[in-house]
This record gives structure tokens, C-alpha cells and sequence, in this order.
């Protein structure tokens, strides 16, 4: 046989992968093979492969006549609408997917390149962990990936996408990676899986209620994005990419837009006129953003803060937000954990920060407080107080308490401070404060309640407004709401040039 008969030989033999069998066995079971993920992912014809003809170096438990060129895993590297990104896609239809030696070789070879070049680094999950017949030296794979998962984490996006099983040691670089996404009933990611829990804790549970998308994606908060199926996922890296820059040293891709009317008349009646009716924070959101533009971040999970990205005049922005609509919008332990994650990805890659604020406090309770809600909601703090990208704030109803100064406040480094004429900033709520403040009055009157309803009234008209803080510069200007878009496109136009630093350190001490 001529070498070039061999060369093609062996190109058509590792992209055959495990085989015709197995490879209609995965099919069966609703998902994509490694390449057919890539041919989807990537610009058609940009894929350039590295290592195709890599296998194992294990001799044991008869492993030396088991060779497949590839050894599990597609690396390489291509575009996604014309922006380099590396790539690796494992193949669970050889051994599983499981990790060797020279599969994490490969893995590790294109995450160096992605950090050299300064670009993002995307990972297709399907594997049953590390390969039992290679024992610490797959062992040893895992580590040298989560080793530079975290090196690259500020520096290069990286994406995860769980399309199968992720058990044992290989949840733990998805886990560092900047966004997870998963598959419904086909993907799931668990440190150990149902049979290890029935044994040690004797409960009964399915792979999919014990680590499933949907577990995931409301429960634990350990997934962003939960999807039906392989190319929805797939067709949402794509989508998440647009708003976020190549790497830390870039700026977030400004896109195309044409000045149209920006005036937004329905935000004008978007509050309701009981200060405790809810209304959902998302419809603000939608008219605020580019049409179409905003993409939910965390969505099943901590409902009562909203995150994601969208666009504003063609500008990628993170958004934060209250959401009245759940749990009145609370800050809890769940939702202030969810903030800071999102405020730190949008800081580390300079993506401008937009907080819409409607929050009446921290969630009060034994379950709050035994399970750390000081540590957790200092998380948020901390994140926005770290922030150096452009930071503005619109209160549209009630900042009240220490909540207040957490959502984005000018004293914890906001560059530009916007509310709503019916905001209210204050330490707690008219009834709550009129109680406190006016205790002796109201016992001592003939009709108590009609003297708390007076001075409750009394207190409204003083400190439930925006005015206050406005006179003190804390507000920098009290808007209508209908203008608000105009305002933000204004206001991110003038703050894309901001340059921010941070005390000289190696790294501060989040409380993790």
C-alpha cells in the first residue's frame, strides 16, 4: 500500500471513531456524535484538527489490541461566525468518552494555544470520567486540565456544553469554566452517581433527578442554560459568544444599529400604584434592550435576581436585576451568589454592567442566617465594588436598607446613578419605620391606627422619594421612565472609554 493510501486510510479510520455500531447506538439515544457537534458548532469548512492520529499508551487488562486513532476526543480549532475559537469534542462512542492519558494531552495542547492566542476556549462533555485501566496517570489528565481551567479563567471565555454523562472528577473543570450548558434527559453531571448514593446514604434516585439539566438549571444553580436538544444547545454557544469579547484584553463587540425613536411610553405605567403589587422586572428589560437582544442567564434558578446579557444601541451590556414579580425581590443566599458569578465574568471581560434595582432587603429567617446569608449577600458586594467596567444604575421602585448599597450604589463605585420619580430610598419601609420611629405617639393616641396611618404618611412625603439622595449627589438625576433607553444608550456611549484600577495586589480575598 502506497503511503498516501495509508494516510487516508488511517484520516477515514479515526473518523469513524468507534465504529458504525456504536455510533448508531449514540444516535439512539437521542445524541450527536463528536464531529457531527463540531459541524455544527463551527463555520462550515474552518475546522483544522490536531491530533487525529494520537492513541493510548496503556498495556494493561489487554488494552494494547484495543486502539482507535483519537483516543476519544476531537481537538482542534475553527470559527464560529468568523471568530477563532479552539474546540474539543469527547467521543463517547470510544471507551466511553473515559479519559486517558493522552486524551487530556490533547485537551491540555489546545487549552495552551487558546491562552497564547487569546481566544475562546469551547469543551463538548460526553464521557464516563477517567479510564479505570490507566489508573493515576488519567488521574493526573484530569488535574493538568483543571489546572489551566484555571489559569485561562479571566483571560479566555470558556464555555462548557454537557452532552452526555460528566461524573466523578470531570465535573470539576466544567465546574471552574464560565458558563455550563446542558441537554434534558440526555446529559447530567454528578460527583457520584445514583448506585455510590443508594450505597452510602440509601436513597433511591435517577441519574436524571440526581444531576440532570433540570436539577441543575433550578435546584443546585451548577448549569446557566438547560436546552431540549444537542443543536439548540449548540446553536446557544453560538448565540452567547456574540456578546462576549475574545479575550480579557478586548472590548465586548459593538454591533450595527440605527437610531430609531428610543422612547419607551409603556415604562411610564410599568409600576403599579400599590408599592407592594409585583410586576415583572423582565418587561422593564425587554424595553430597555435591543429588540430580541437579551439572553437570560441562570434563568430556573434564584428567581428573584434576573442576569444575563443584552444589547443597547448595538453595545453588549450584563444586566442584574431585582425581580419583584418572585419572592418580591429579595436578596437571598441563591440570588446574591448568582449576581456576584454573573458581575464578575462581565468585569474579568469587559462587559459594561446595567442594575435595575427593586429590592425591599435581604431575606430575613433562621434558614437565611444559619446557612451564611452575611457571607453569601457580601458575595454580591464585593463583586460590584471589585467591578471596574462602566456601572450604572436604575432604581425603579424601592432600594431600601443595606440592599441599597449592595445593588450598585454611587458608594460602592457606580459611575452613573439613575431613578425612577417613584423611587424610594430608604433604611426600611414607611409602616416598618413609622413604628419604630413613632412608637410612643402611636401607643399614646386615642386611635392609634389613624396616628400610625398619619405617620406613616408624614414619613412617605420625607424620605420614601428619590429627592433625598438626589440632593446628597447619590442620585445623579431622577428621570422618566420612558426616557430611561435614551439615557442608558447616552450614558454607555460616554463610558466606553473608562479606565479603572484596582489597588495593587495579587488578589483580594472574596468571601468565598
Amino acid at each position: 500500500m502506497d503511503k498516501v493510501a495509508v494516510l487516508q486510510q488511517k484520516i477515514q479510520e479515526a473518523q469513524l471513531g468507534g465504529g458504525e455500531k456504536r455510533i448508531a447506538s449514540q444516535h439512539s439515544k437521542g445524541k450527536l456524535t463528536a464531529r457531527e457537534r463540531l459541524h455544527l458548532l463551527l463555520d462550515e469548512g474552518s475546522f483544522e484538527e490536531i491530533g487525529m492520529l494520537v492513541t493510548h499508551r496503556s498495556r494493561d487488562f489487554g488494552m494494547e489490541r484495543e486502539l482507535v486513532l483519537g483516543d476519544g476526543v476531537v481537538t482542534g480549532y475553527g470559527t464560529i461566525n468568523g471568530r477563532p475559537v479552539y474546540v474539543f469534542s469527547q467521543d463517547f462512542t470510544v471507551f466511553g468518552g473515559s479519559l486517558s492519558e493522552t486524551h487530556a494531552e490533547k485537551i491540555v495542547k489546545i487549552m495552551d494555544l487558546a491562552m497564547k492566542n487569546g481566544v475562546p476556549l469551547i469543551g463538548l462533555n460526553d464521557s464516563g470520567g477517567a479510564r479505570i485501566q490507566e489508573g493515576v496517570v488519567s488521574l493526573g489528565g484530569y488535574a493538568d486540565i483543571f489546572y489551566r481551567n484555571v489559569r485561562a479563567s479571566g483571560v479566555i471565555p470558556q464555555i462548557s456544553a454537557i452532552l452526555g454523562p460528566c461524573a466523578g472528577g470531570a465535573v470539576y473543570s466544567p465546574a471552574i469554566t464560565d458558563f455550563i450548558m446542558m441537554v434534558e434527559n440526555t446529559s447530567y453531571m454528578f460527583v457520584t452517581g445514583p448506585n455510590v448514593v443508594k450505597t452510602v446514604t440509601h436513597e433511591t434516585v435517577t441519574s436524571e433527578e440526581l444531576g440532570g439539566a433540570h436539577t441543575h438549571a433550578t435546584k443546585s444553580g451548577v448549569t446557566h442554560f438547560a436546552y431540549a436538544n444537542e443543536p439548540e444547545c449548540i446553536e446557544n454557544i453560538k448565540r452567547l459568544l456574540s456578546y462576549i469579547p475574545q479575550n480579557c484584553e478586548n472590548d465586548a463587540p459593538v454591533y450595527p444599529y440605527e437610531m430609531g425613536d428610543e422612547t419607551r411610553k409603556k415604562l411610564n405605567d410599568i409600576i403599579p400604584a400599590n408599592p407592594n403589587q409585583p410586576y415583572d422586572i423582565k418587561e422593564v428589560i425587554e424595553e430597555l434592550a435591543d429588540a430580541d437582544s437579551f439572553m437570560e442567564v441562570h434563568k430556573g434558578y434564584a428567581e428573584n435576581i434576573v442576569v444575563g446579557f443584552a444589547r443597547i444601541g448595538g453595545r453588549s451590556i450584563g444586566i442584574v436585576a431585582n425581580q419583584p414579580a418572585y419572592l418580591a425581590g429579595v436578596l437571598d443566599i441563591n440570588s446574591s451568589k448568582k449576581g456576584a458569578r454573573f458581575v464578575r465574568f462581565c468585569d474579568a471581560f469587559n462587559v459594561p454592567l446595567l442594575v435595575l434595582v427593586d429590592v425591599p432587603g435581604f431575606l430575613p429567617g433562621t434558614d437565611q442566617e444559619w446557612n451564611g446569608i452575611i457571607v453569601n449577600g457580601a458575595k454580591l458586594l464585593y463583586a460590584l465594588s471589585e467591578a471596574t467596567v462602566p456601572k450604572v444604575t436604575v432604581i425603579t421602585r424601592k432600594a431600601y436598607g443595606g440592599a441599597y448599597d449592595v445593588m450598585n450604589s454611587k458608594h460602592i463605585g457606580a459611575d452613573h446613578n439613575f431613578a425612577w420619580p417613584g423611587a424610594e430610598i430608604a433604611v426600611m419601609g414607611a409602616k416598618g419605620a413609622t413604628e419604630i420611629i413613632f412608637k410612643k405617639e402611636i401607643s399614646e393616641a386615642a386611635d392609634s391606627n389613624a396616628k400610625l396611618l398619619e405617620k406613616e404618611a408624614e414619613y412617605i412625603e420625607k424620605f420614601a422619594n428619590p429627592y433625598g439622595a438626589a440632593a446628597r449627589g447619590f442620585i445623579d438625576e431622577v428621570i422618566m421612565p420612558d426616557t430611561t433607553r435614551i439615557k442608558l444608550m447616552k450614558v454607555f456611549k460616554m463610558l466606553e472609554n473608562k479606565v479603572d484600577t484596582l489597588p495593587k495586589k495579587k488578589h483580594g480575598n472574596i468571601p468565598l
